[in-house]
């Protein structure tokens, strides 16, 4: 009997290395589909989303909605049986003076923070400061209201000889944390993006370390930067828990940082529970919740475009 391989013996083993072959491809066609399904589901989410709060606002924007009252009165009555009324103008105000006070509060840090980790610190402690800053993205927004109602509350009133600590001082600090773990991330990389030979040239001029920083990164990473200012307003815009157990939870346009005040999504979350679906009341929170959806999302593409745009140069 012959020692060499007969012929049907090697079509055997080309059929069967093409179907392995084929079953490579198969595996590789599956897990593409799989990622391509889990990377548009976000996508399809999102619309899922907008397409309900807006099914169930159109029934009041198409039949009570008055963009006169709602949009410059502040009363905010939706409950009363005889005249109600569905003004947000001093929960936009709220909203609007919690936000600004937490960037006044998160830039500063966020922004030393990405300097010093990107620029200053070495290898060990740029990883430890890195992993502390994302722990605070961590925390739940729960915890930081609790810490708002025991801890901010009373040191306020200490400090400031106020009646009540729940105010916007209160919230815009604590907005402000949350807000620093994605605006520190966000700025480190655009710190990155900002090539060596710019630091190199400017050291070779006889600029000091910090000079380099402030005459050359900063105004080189200033779409990054101006990015991640964005995405912490979006993140502190659309905050819940905070606002609504840190705020004082009142209708009300604020005269100082002291005042109690009511944010959007305080709102829809303190009433939407014990509203009859359906009603106009109903439909007027699912129409603050369209325009807080419209807000963040425009803020938030805005500051993804920008990063985007930084990124690719």
């Amino acid at each position: 009997m012959s020692d060499r391989t007969s012929p049907f013996a090697r079509d055997t083993t080309l059929h069967g290395d093409c179907d392995r072959r084929d079953a490579a491809w198969y595996i590789d066609k599956g897990v593409e589909w799989l990622l391509f399904l889990g990377g548009i589901s976000a996508i399809l989410f999102i619309i899922g989303i907008f397409a309900f709060i807006t099914h169930e606002g159109m029934g009041f924007i198409t039949t009570r909605f008055d963009a006169g009252e709602f949009f410059t009165t502040q009363y905010w009555t939706p409950s009363d049986e005889y005249d109600p009324e569905y003004g947000i103008l001093a929960m936009l105000a709220g909203t609007a003076s919690v936000t600004g006070l937490a960037m006044l509060t998160a830039i500063p840090f966020s922004l030393g923070a990405a300097i010093y980790i990107g620029e200053f610190a070495g290898e060990r402690a740029r990883e430890a400061l890195k992993i502390l800053v994302e722990l605070l993205a961590a925390i739940p927004s729960v915890v930081w209201g609790f810490i708002g109602l025991s801890v901010m509350n009373p040191l306020l009133i200490a400090l400031f000889d106020i009646p009540v600590g729940l105010n916007i001082v209160n919230a815009g600090i604590l907005l402000g944390l949350m807000a620093t773990p994605i605006m520190t991330s966000i700025a480190e990389d655009a710190l990155k993006a900002v090539p060596d030979r710019y630091r190199e040239a400017a050291e070779a001029m006889g600029a000091t370390r910090w000079q380099v920083i402030y005459k050359v990164v900063l105004p080189a990473a200033r779409n990054g930067l101006l990015g991640a200012v964005l995405l912490g307003v979006g993140r502190a815009f659309g905050e819940t828990m905070v606002v609504l157990m840190a705020t004082g939870h009142a209708i009300n346009i604020p005269d100082s940082p002291f005042d109690a005040v009511r944010a959007l999504t305080a709102t829809i979350a303190a009433e939407l529970g014990e509203t009859t679906a359906g009603s106009d009341h109903w439909g007027a929170l699912f129409t603050i919740g369209i325009l807080l959806f419209v807000i963040t999302f425009l803020i938030n593409l805005s500051a993804d475009l920008i990063v985007r745009g930084i990124r690719g140069k």
